[in-house]
């Protein structure tokens, strides 16, 4: 076929082109050259070449016209294989489209049904000889629950569920199903309930890292028993003892806070401050600065992970928080032991851990290394974490009321705890509409104080050495602190598991389940209190009635017997914090606007809380 085609392009190729034929001349007739020889003198010949010449003319346009039909069948050829082979094409996309989709919606649909029968799973546990359902909520997804929706979202986990399930609804967080409680009445009838509807068990986590030995994972008798001895560490005798060299710390604080010329992040110094009186007060340390600010860092990775999956794996949180514990342990029992053989040849008190070993003497208990060692970090941790988080909120909330810092000036100078201020009384932030600050800048020390051993700024406070009698007259500032307790509350809550099936709020709360009453919310939606999102110290005054009838509304340290062993302490510290503060001080904000507050684990200021401290009168 192709050949044929070549030789018709040849003959055509004769036919037109004049080169190929003998000289002579030509005729041009429809744009085609047609030869021809001397034929004017015959007639015929001349019709006859005519003839010739238009058989030729048809000849050729017969074949332009079939090699033009030729190609445009063959183009034809190439666009319908084309056209063929792109419907494979699009098809092999729409296949590999339509098998991702597929792929996806499987894996959505095995998720969903994954987290359906995770569900499921906890439905089945309620109490089938109770008519009562089960509260309302999510148990998340399986094995972790809704513990990292907890651990991001803060207090808005709690408030978006409280809003949409009510004051008790379930949960699933750090591998436990949780009950979670809001409002007096429920935890009056928790608190209440311990050991026979109830008992304390903290996260599995916690309970691993703090030991079995410890107060906090006690119960029963065991619990009692605990209590007992250290009823007399944090009696009103033990207390007063402490009273001197915890004042001193908070001064050495304060003093290092007003010689930094730049801003001081209040959380991590406040951090600072409770660890010292933890290590001083509570254990009897003197320690080297070196020494102090490396187990300070040790024991603040413990408490980093001391509510952490229960997962005891390379690199996981409850793995890092046993490394932390048992390096304290390390340092922790030498020191115990020189103690031990100390109080063997002196009866005197002179902190915490001599109270407690007498106290274990007077109740025939011997308490083994172990167990002191687990005693003593717990010591640690029950002062410091909880103790920095209200001493923070109390700096916050003097920022942001002046006011309520010159009421509570007044009444030290009342009380002879004051001093002739020479300087501007309002030396304190002024909170604005927008809830920025002011942040006029104040003036520091200058570097030429005196300094301890340590190499640190000595206090320049010319307050007076306070006394529980001194510090029981101060009226206003014990509502001040009562009132930051109210408003950020250190924790959200406290840890039960049902021992029985009970019923809370028309719903049942089935055995073995835990259950985490809020303090937090309680406080913020407790009827009791009025206006409850202002911060209002008068409200815990003589002439209000709220402070009456807030036994189960207001419970910043819980309540029963497993309220806060160590309450008393916890408030005279901030007690003393507020008084050496705002008997010295004067404080702005080094930031434009106040810092918002993290409520899980324990409340704190996201990205800190900086302020510039120097004493309020002239050196």
């Amino acid at each position: 076929m192709k050949g044929s085609f070549l030789a018709a392009e040849k003959h055509v190729s004769h036919v037109v082109h004049p080169q190929s034929v003998c000289a002579g001349a030509s005729i041009r007739s429809d744009d085609c050259f047609i030869p021809f020889g001397d034929f004017t003198g015959d007639p015929e010949k001349k019709e006859a070449e005519k003839q010739r010449a238009g058989r030729g003319r048809s000849f050729t346009h017969r074949r332009r016209t079939e090699i033009q039909t030729h190609r445009t069948q063959v183009d034809a050829g190439k666009r319908t294989s084309s056209e063929e082979m792109f419907p494979l094409a699009q098809f092999g996309v729409l296949s590999a489209l339509a098998t991702a989709l597929t792929s996806v919606l499987s894996a959505l649909l095995l998720l969903a049904l994954t987290r359906q029968l995770w569900s499921l799973r906890w439905s089945v546990t309620r109490d089938k000889e109770s008519s009562l359902p089960l509260p309302k909520g999510s148990m998340g997804w399986p094995l972790v629950g809704e513990t990292f929706h907890w651990l991001f979202q803060g207090s808005n986990f709690h408030i978006s569920r409280r809003e949409r399930h009510g004051n008790v609804f379930k949960t699933h967080l750090l591998g436990k199903p949780v009950i979670r409680v809001t409002g007096a009445e429920n935890i009056r009838k928790i608190l209440l309930g311990e050991h026979s509807l109830v008992c304390t068990q903290w996260p599995q986590s916690t309970r691993i890292i703090l030991g079995p030995n410890t107060l906090v994972n006690s119960i029963g008798d065991l619990h009692k028993r605990k209590r007992k001895i250290l009823a007399k560490v944090f009696s009103r005798g033990a207390l007063e003892s402490y009273l001197p060299r915890l004042q001193d710390v908070v001064k050495s604080e304060i003093a290092k806070w007003c010689s930094e010329p730049g801003a001081i992040d209040v959380y991590g110094a406040a951090k600072s401050l409770t660890f010292r009186i933890a290590v001083r007060v509570l254990l009897g340390l003197q320690l080297e600065e070196e020494r102090i600010v490396y187990l300070a860092r040790i024991f603040e990775q413990l408490m980093n992970n001391l509510f952490s999956l229960p997962i005891d794996a390379p690199l996981s949180g409850l793995r890092k928080g046993i490394k932390a514990r048992e390096i304290l342990h390390a340092n922790m029992e030498k020191i115990i032991e020189e103690k031990m053989e100390r109080q063997q040849a002196d009866d005197e008190y002179h902190d915490a851990f001599d109270y407690m070993l007498s106290s274990a003497k007077e109740h025939g208990q011997q308490l083994s290394i172990q167990e002191l060692k687990e005693t003593a970090v717990e010591l640690i941790f029950a002062a410091h974490s909880t103790t920095a988080s209200a001493s923070t909120s109390l700096v916050l909330q003097l920022l942001r009321h002046p006011a309520v810092v010159e009421r509570a000036r007044a009444e030290l100078e009342a009380e002879d705890l004051g001093y002739e201020s020479h300087s501007s009384p309002s030396g304190v932030n002024v909170e604005k509409d927008d809830g920025s600050a002011d942040t006029e800048t104040t003036c520091l020390l200058d570097g030429g104080r005196q300094r301890d051993e340590a190499g640190f700024p000595q206090s320049r406070s010319h307050l007076p050495d306070l006394s529980l009698d001194k510090l029981s007259q101060l009226r206003y500032v014990d509502c001040v602190v009562k009132e930051v307790l109210r408003f950020l509350p250190p924790v959200s809550g406290g840890y039960r598991t049902a021992l029985q099936t009970f019923e809370l709020d028309g719903y049942q709360i089935p055995k073995g389940w835990s259950v985490m009453y809020s303090i937090r919310d309680t406080h913020e939606t407790a009827a009791v209190f009025q206006s409850p999102e202002l911060f209002d110290p008068d409200r815990f005054g003589p002439d209000r009635e709220e402070s009456r009838s807030a036994r189960f509304s207001y419970v910043p340290f819980g309540g029963g017997v497993r309220s806060c062993v160590g309450k008393e302490l916890a408030q005279i510290i901030l007690k003393t914090l507020a008084v050496e503060l705002i008997g010295t001080c004067k404080w702005t904000l080094a930031t434009e606007n106040f810092p918002k507050m993290q409520t899980v684990p324990i409340v704190h200021p996201v990205n800190g809380l900086h302020v510039h401290f120097s004493y309020n009168y002239p050196l």
